[in-house]
């Protein structure tokens, strides 16, 4: 009977019959599967080394920023509290940065100024974070836009870095997690953080509510786009942007300007002790970009002398956390167990003409706290 031929991986001075002795280059192939095996059980146990993160954030490595954020944006309740630890643990390294706000109506040109915006403030050395709030995709709430096709120049460039996040629906299009991004974008060590809005509805309030500088980037022919704008968007704004003033739709942008400018001298400014005004730009010619960063550094310098800049910031601090609770607040009602089954019988009884709003928000409000009274603490 011919001998039996052994695997090339067999060594023939092993003399056990269930374990076998590797060569060198299969040993090191066999070493490096069981360790992604275990990388790969870990993860899947969901252990999340916060001490590395937050270290390596705050040095600036861009990878663990994006996992920083893919952490406090996650809606997984066992995600909460290591978003929680890291974001206190970072709080030292935040609020360096100039926050700047920017709206405007759809086909104003929003992310083309910011790439040529944000590309002049790269080539001047700072490091500039753009966060993009896209309409979140009605069916997967996944973002629809993606930011990062349309500043395709920026997004290359290595002092810069691009969050588009999908808004899953919140008020305004404006992703309720983009404060937390803010902060950690802070303690990477970003010196600007600009934040775009969809421009919809309410979202300039509260985009308002988390900057310092707010502009408001509008087009040429002010006639019915001022007709159709609400008079409380331009009550926000510290300066108007007109764009696209180049070729021959520069003059047209310098009589808009002036429309403006006449506009924003008779009403009360956003910030105290600041005269908001209108400029021209062109994100394709880059003239007036220079003009804007100046502003924005006299607007920094003049109320960071005055305090109305660290003011601000405290304000908005305090209104960050009474949005917080009654956003905690609406979900503790809606989620309680009596809320749920009492809510379809009062909303009959309303539309019904049985019982008036005000008696069922009542009857709901004490069904709610004898539910959280007899609930275990």
């Amino acid at each position: 009977m011919a001998e039996e031929k052994k695997p090339e991986w067999f060594d023939e001075n092993t003399s056990d019959n269930f374990a076998t002795s590797l060569k060198e280059g299969i040993e090191m192939i066999a070493h490096h599967q069981i360790a992604r095996k275990n990388k790969f059980i870990k993860k899947a146990a969901g252990t999340i080394d916060i001490t590395k993160i937050q270290n390596l954030l705050v040095q600036g490595d861009r990878a663990n920023l994006a996992k920083a954020i893919t952490l406090v944006e996650s809606n997984a309740s066992k995600h909460f509290e290591p978003a929680q630890e890291l974001l206190k643990n970072v709080l030292p390294h935040t609020g360096n940065a100039i926050r700047l706000g920017i709206s405007g109506v759809p086909g104003a040109g929003k992310s083309t100024f910011i790439e040529a915006f944000g590309t002049y403030l790269c080539n001047l050395g700072y490091k500039i974070a753009v966060l993009a709030v896209d309409p979140s995709s009605s069916v997967n709430g996944g973002s629809i836009l993606g930011d990062k096709t349309r500043m395709e120049e920026l997004s290359r460039n290595p002092r810069a870095f691009i969050r588009p996040s999908p808004s899953q629906g919140t008020l305004g299009g404006v992703h309720r997690k983009t404060r937390e991004t803010m902060l950690l974008c802070e303690a990477a060590g970003f010196d600007i953080i600009l934040i775009e809005t969809v421009g919809v509805g309410q979202s300039e309030a509260i985009v308002r509510g988390m900057v310092d500088y707010f502009m408001l980037l509008v087009l040429t022919g002010a006639g019915d786009e001022l007709q159709g704008m609400k008079k409380g968007i331009l009550e926000l704004v510290d300066g108007i942007i007109v764009n696209k003033a180049d070729g021959s739709n520069k003059s047209l942008a310098q009589k808009t300007k002036l429309e403006y400018g006449r506009i924003l001298h008779f009403m009360l400014p956003a910030t105290k002790g600041w005269e908001a005004k209108a400029y021209t730009c062109s994100s394709i010619t880059g003239e007036g970009i220079q003009e804007l960063w100046n502003v924005m550094q006299q607007f920094e310098e003049l109320t960071k002398k005055s305090g109305v800049f660290q003011e601000r910031r405290r304000l908005q601090a305090r209104e960050w956390l009474h949005s917080l609770m009654n956003d905690q607040l609406r979900l503790l009602f809606y989620g309680n167990p009596k809320i749920k089954s009492l809510l379809p019988m009062l909303e009959n009884q309303v539309i019904a003409g049985d019982k008036t709003v005000t008696k069922a928000v009542q009857e709901a409000f004490y069904a709610f706290m004898e539910g959280s009274r007899s609930s275990p603490q």
